[in-house]
C-alpha cells in the first residue's frame, strides 16, 4: 500500500481555529451528529450543542452523571442519551434512555461550570436558559432483562416514529427496543451471541443493513462477526468470521457494508461473509466512510505517532493525509470530517471540489487517474468528456493517434465531432477517422456531411466489407445515417448496388427507380419492383419516372397503369371502398408519346365504361383521334382544381407535335390511312358517347366542335349539330361546301314538321338557291315541290326570293306558278259563298233580335220543359220558348236550364279570347308557327278581340288593345 499515491484532495478547513468551545469543561465521552448540529456528551452528565464551525449553542443536564452514549435522528429532529442517573431503588437500574425534542424548549437551569473550576469541583453559578424538552425517560434494564455493562448503542429509523434501538452489552447480549419511544408503546426483545465465551463476549460494534422487511444486523466481539436476520422470529443468527475487534475501528460503509480495522489490515463484510481486504498497517484507532472515501487514524506504537489517511479505495490512491495528535473522536458533519483531539483541539477536513482536483492531476499528466476520479464520484457526463478530451489532446502531442482516438470516441455526444474530425483530416489519418466517424453513426449522432465523410472514407480506402457492413448491418437494425446522403454518395462512387439496397430498405421507392432507370437504364427490372408496391406508392413513382418507362417500354408500362387505374388484379376487400387513380394523373408522362397515350386510353375506356373521369377522358381522346398529325392534347388539359369552360380552352389552341418513333421514322401519325382510321374512331366516339336517352353527352361539346372545326370534321361537326338541334347550322355546313344533294337530301330529315323538323329550314333552303348566283333549276324544282306540297311559304314570298337569282327563268317556277293560282281561284270562290251564307244568317238573326225588342211573345207550351208534365201554375216561361214548373227549376230562376249550358261555353270562350287577348307574345307566337299567318289574324278579328278598342288615359289619341 506505500506504493498509492498521495495526493492532496482535500484540505483543512479552519486552520488555527477550530476548537471545542471552553464552555465545554468536562471530559469528553460521546458524541453524534446530525441536521447540521454536532451533540457533545460529558462525563458529568451534561450535553452541548454545536453549530456550524462549533459554536456553541447551548448546554444542558441530560443525566445525573456521565452520558455514555448519544445519537441524533436524521428524519426528526430528536437526540437520544444513555446515561447513568440517580437510583431510584436499590434494586431498580440507574441506566437510563432519555428522548430530546430539540425543537420544543423550557425554561430550565443551566448546566455550565465556571469556566474556571474543574469537573470534580462544584458548579460555578447557574442561569435560566432555554433547553431541549426531555419527552420521554425509559429505563434500559428490567427484572426481565437483566443489567450489564452497555459497550456499543446504535439507532435506526424505520418509520418516524418507529424507532429500533440496539444495545450491545458485555455480556454478548444485545437488548434491542422497537417502538415509538417517545410515547412508550414499545417491544422488547434480547440477542445472543452464542460462541462467545466468559471475558471475551462484549460486543463492541453494531451495524444495521438493509430495511424493512429485509432487516439485519451486525453483530461485533472481539473474536466473532456475527449477522443476525431480523426477518425471522426469532431472529436467525450467522456467522461471518470467528475473528473479531476489541476497539473502536468499526464502522459502515454507504453500501450497507461492515468494516472492521484490524492491525494487519481493513475488512469488509456483506451478509454472505467477508468480502475483499486492504492491507492498510498500523493500529486502527478509528474508521469511518465519507462520501465513497474510507477514514482510518492510525497509531505507529513504535514511534508515537499518529496519522490520518483518507483512502479513495476505487482508485486506489490516498486521498489526505495528515499527522495528528491523539484522536478522541471521529464524525462527520457540514460537508466535514471532523476529528476531535484528546486535548480538546479540532480538526475538520473538507474536499476541494472537481476541478481543483483535477488542476492537481492534470499538471502531473495523471489523465488516467483523473478519468477514474470524475467516473467514480459521479460527475456530469459534460466533465467527464472534458477530462476525456484533454487526456486525448495529450496523447495527439505525443504522436499516439490510436489511443487519441479512443479517448476522444469517449466524447461523443458532449464534444462537438468538427474537433476531432479536423485534427484528424490534418494528421492524414484516415483509419481512426473512419473509426471515430463509424461510432458516431453508432451512437446516433452524426449528421449528413459525417455520413458523407464516412462513405467517402470507405470508397477511398476501397473497403467493400466495411461498406457493407455499415450499409447493410444486421438484419433488422435500424439504420443509424441519412438515407438520402448514403444513396448520393454511393450514386456518386458508382456503388449502385449498394444505393439500391438502402434506398429499397428504408422504402424510398422513387430513389431506387431513380437509380435503376437513370444510372443502370434496367427498365424490366423497374417495372417489375413497381408492380409490387402498394397502388398508392405505385402511382406516385409512375407520375415521376413514367416519361423514361413510356419512351422505353410502353406496352408494359400501359398494363402497369391499366391495373393501377382499374381493379384488376387486385380486387377490393369486401366492405371496403377503395380510391383508384384517374388517369388523367398520368397524362403528363405521355407528352412525347401521343400514340402510347390513345392506346391506354383506349384500353382503358374498354374496361371501364363508368368511370367518373370519361368527360376528360372523351376529350381527350377526341382530340388525338381528329388531329390531322397527332399530337397531344392541349386543349383537353385539366387541372386537378377542374377544368377550364370552352371558350378559354378555344383560345388555348393545339400545339402540333411531330413524334419520331422509336426506330428513327416518322410516326404512323403522318399517313393518311392512320388518320382516317383515328377520324373514324373520332366519329364513332362522338356517337358513342352520346346515347339517345342522355340530354348531354359524356364529353365536352364545346370542345368538341372547336375540334372538329380546327381539323375541318366534317361528320363531327354534321353529327353534334343534329344532336343540339341546330338544324339551321346543319344545312350551313352544307351550304358552305355547295353540296345541293347532300342539302335537299337533309332538308328532307330535319324539315320535317312530323317528325318533330323544323320546316322553316326550306325557307333558308330557297333563299340560299335564291342569292346562289348559277344556274340551279333541277334543285329549285325539288324544293317548290316540298313547300308546295306541305305549304311552307306564300307564292308571293317565293317568287321574291327566286327573283334574286339571275340564272333561273321563269319556266322554273311556271308550273308552281300555274297551280298556286288555281288553288287561289279555287279559294276564292269558296269564300265568297261562305261570305254570302254568313250574310243570310246575319240578316235572320237581326230579324229576331228586332222581332223580340218590338213584338209580343206568345207561351203556348203546355207541358214542362224539364219534366214533361203538364204545365200549372206557377211557371216560368223564357225567351228561348222553354216552359218550367217553378218547382222544376229550384234555384235557378233566371236562366233556362235547357239553353244555359251552350250560353255559359260561350261566355267561357269570350272570357279566354279576352284574356288571351292581354298576352302579345301568344298572339304572335301563333302567327310564327302558323302556316299562315294571315288567317290567325282574320280569326282573332273574327272573335272580335282585335276590334275591341279601350282608350288610354294617359294619351288623347285612343288605340286597339288585344
Amino acid at each position: 500500500m506505500y506504493q498509492w499515491r498521495k495526493f492532496e484532495f482535500f484540505e483543512e478547513k479552519y486552520v488555527g481555529k477550530c476548537n471545542v468551545p471552553e464552555e465545554i469543561t468536562a471530559e469528553i465521552t460521546c458524541c453524534s451528529s446530525g441536521r447540521g448540529k454536532v451533540a457533545i456528551g460529558c462525563d458529568d452528565g451534561t450535553v452541548s450543542i454545536l453549530d456550524r464551525g462549533f459554536k456553541f449553542n447551548c448546554t444542558f443536564q441530560a443525566h445525573s452523571s456521565s452520558v455514555h452514549f448519544l445519537q441524533a435522528l436524521k428524519q426528526r429532529n430528536y437526540l437520544l442519551t444513555v446515561g447513568q442517573d440517580e437510583q431510584i431503588s436499590l434494586q431498580a437500574s440507574a441506566m437510563c434512555l432519555k428522548v430530546f425534542d430539540l425543537d420544543k424548549t423550557k425554561e430550565g437551569i443551566s448546566a455550565n461550570p465556571s469556566p474556571s473550576t474543574s469537573p470534580s469541583t462544584s458548579p460555578g453559578p447557574s442561569t435560566n436558559i432555554a433547553v431541549p424538552d426531555c419527552v420521554q425517560i425509559l429505563r434500559i434494564f428490567t427484572n426481565q432483562f437483566p443489567e450489564a455493562k452497555i459497550t456499543s448503542f446504535l439507532v435506526l429509523e424505520e418509520a418516524p416514529p418507529i424507532l429500533l434501538i440496539a444495545i450491545g452489552l458485555d455480556n454478548g447480549s444485545i437488548y434491542c427496543i422497537k417502538g415509538d419511544i417517545a410515547r412508550e408503546r414499545i417491544t422488547r426483545f434480547t440477542l445472543r451471541v452464542e460462541n462467545a465465551s466468559a471475558g471475551n463476549a462484549a460486543i463492541t460494534g453494531l451495524g444495521f443493513r438493509g430495511d424493512e422487511p429485509s432487516l439485519q444486523l451486525f453483530a461485533v466481539t472481539p473474536s466473532s462477526v456475527s449477522l443476525f436476520n431480523l426477518q425471522h422470529q426469532p431472529p436467525k443468527r450467522q456467522t461471518l468470521d470467528h475473528i473479531g475487534c476489541d476497539g473502536k475501528s468499526i464502522a459502515m460503509s454507504d453500501r450497507s457494508e461492515l468494516i472492521i480495522g484490524r492491525p494487519e489490515a481493513v475488512y469488509f463484510y456483506e451478509d454472505d461473509g467477508r468480502g475483499p481486504c486492504w492491507a492498510f498497517e498500523g493500529d486502527k484507532q478509528f474508521l469511518g466512510w465519507f462520501r465513497g472515501y474510507l477514514l482510518c487514524v492510525t497509531a505507529d506504537q513504535r514511534i508515537g505517532r499518529h496519522t490520518f489517511n483518507i483512502y479513495d479505495l476505487k482508485n486506489r490512491l490516498i486521498a489526505h493525509s495528515v499527522a495528528v495528535k491523539e484522536v478522541s473522536h471521529m464524525l462527520c458533519e457540514w460537508g466535514n470530517v471532523i476529528l476531535i483531539m484528546a486535548d480538546k483541539s479540532v480538526i475538520c477536513v473538507g474536499e476541494k471540489d472537481m476541478e481543483s482536483k483535477l488542476d492537481v492531476l492534470f499538471k502531473k499528466n495523471l489523465y488516467t487517474v483523473a478519468i477514474n476520479l470524475v467516473q467514480t464520484q459521479q460527475a456530469d457526463a459534460a466533465a467527464t468528456a472534458e477530462v476525456l478530451r484533454k487526456y486525448g489532446d495529450h496523447l495527439y502531442s505525443k504522436q499516439d493517434y490510436d489511443e487519441a482516438m479512443a479517448q476522444y470516441i469517449h466524447t461523443i455526444g458532449h464534444l462537438e465531432p468538427s474537433y476531432v474530425i479536423q485534427k484528424f483530416l490534418d494528421a492524414q489519418r484516415i483509419h481512426n477517422l473512419t473509426n471515430y466517424l463509424e461510432k458516431l453513426h453508432e451512437k446516433g449522432v452524426a449528421s449528413k456531411d459525417h455520413t458523407t465523410l464516412l462513405l467517402n472514407c470507405y470508397t477511398k480506402l476501397k473497403d467493400a466489407e466495411k461498406l457493407n457492413y455499415f450499409i447493410k448491418g444486421e438484419d433488422g437494425s435500424e439504420h443509424k445515417f441519412d438515407v438520402e446522403t448514403v444513396i448520393r454518395v454511393c450514386r456518386g462512387a458508382n456503388y449502385h448496388e449498394h444505393a439500391m439496397y438502402v434506398a429499397k430498405r428504408a422504402g424510398r421507392h422513387e430513389l431506387y427507380l431513380k437509380i435503376l432507370l437513370e444510372d443502370l437504364g434496367r427498365y424490366d427490372e423497374a417495372l417489375q419492383y413497381i408492380s409490387t408496391l402498394e397502388p398508392s406508392q405505385a402511382g406516385m413513382t409512375v407520375k415521376e419516372y413514367g416519361k423514361i418507362l413510356i419512351e422505353h417500354k410502353p406496352q408494359e408500362t400501359i398494363q402497369i397503369l391499366l391495373k393501377l387505374c382499374t381493379e384488376e388484379g387486385k380486387p377490393a376487400k369486401k366492405g371496403t371502398l377503395t380510391m383508384l387513380p384517374s388517369p388523367v394523373d398520368f397524362l403528363n408522362i405521355f407528352v412525347h408519346h401521343p400514340e402510347s397515350l390513345m392506346d391506354f386510353l383506349e384500353k382503358f375506356t374498354d374496361k371501364v365504361k363508368d368511370s367518373p373521369e370519361q368527360v376528360e377522358i372523351h376529350n381527350t381522346l377526341l382530340e388525338l383521334y381528329l388531329s390531322h398529325d397527332l399530337a397531344f392534347p392541349s386543349i383537353s388539359q385539366y387541372s386537378s382544381n377542374g377544368s377550364p369552360d370552352g371558350k378559354e380552352r378555344a383560345m388555348a389552341g393545339v400545339v402540333q407535335v411531330s413524334t419520331p418513333s422509336s426506330n428513327g421514322k416518322l410516326s404512323s401519325s403522318n399517313d393518311e390511312k392512320s388518320r382516317v382510321m383515328r377520324r373514324e374512331k373520332g366519329l364513332h366516339l362522338l356517337k358513342s358517347a352520346w346515347p339517345s336517352d342522355q340530354e348531354n353527352p359524356f364529353y365536352d361539346v364545346d370542345l368538341a366542335i372547336i375540334l372538329c372545326e380546327m381539323n375541318a370534321f366534317k361528320e363531327g361537326i354534321l353529327f353534334i349539330y343534329e344532336k343540339m338541334k341546330l338544324y339551321k347550322e346543319v344545312i350551313a355546313c352544307y351550304m358552305q361546301t355547295h353540296d345541293h344533294e347532300g342539302l335537299i337530301a337533309c332538308c328532307k330529315r330535319l324539315g320535317d314538321s312530323g317528325k318533330g323538323g323544323d320546316p322553316s329550314l326550306w325557307a333558308d333552303v330557297l333563299k340560299y338557291f335564291g342569292e346562289l348566283g348559277e344556274d340551279c333549276s333541277k334543285e329549285v324544282k325539288e324544293v317548290l315541290a316540298y313547300i308546295e306540297r306541305n305549304d311552307i311559304l306564300p307564292p308571293i314570298i317565293v317568287v321574291q326570293t327566286l327573283s334574286q337569282n339571275p340564272c333561273l327563268t321563269l319556266s322554273v317556277i311556271k308550273d308552281y306558278i300555274a297551280r298556286k293560282l288555281e288553288q287561289e281561284s279555287k279559294l276564292i270562290e269558296e269564300d265568297r259563298r261562305a261570305i254570302e251564307k254568313y250574310q243570310e244568317d246575319t240578316s235572320t238573326m237581326r230579324r229576331e233580335i228586332e222581332d223580340l225588342r218590338t213584338n209580343a211573345k206568345i207561351f203556348q207550351l203546355s207541358k214542362c220543359t224539364a219534366c214533361t208534365f203538364t204545365l200549372d201554375l206557377p211557371a216560368v216561361h223564357f225567351m228561348c220558348m222553354h216552359s218550367y214548373h217553378l218547382r222544376c227549376l229550384g234555384d235557378n230562376e233566371k236562366e233556362c236550364p235547357e239553353c244555359a249550358p251552350e250560353y255559359r261555353s260561350i261566355l267561357e270562350m269570350k272570357r279566354n279570347l279576352e284574356q288571351n287577348s292581354r298576352d302579345p307574345d301568344q298572339f304572335f307566337q301563333k302567327i310564327k308557327s302558323s302556316k299562315d299567318g294571315f288567317s290567325v289574324i282574320a280569326d282573332y278579328f273574327g272573335m272580335g278581340v282585335i276590334s275591341k278598342t279601350k282608350p288610354d288615359p294617359g294619351n288623347t289619341s285612343s288605340s286597339g288593345v288585344f
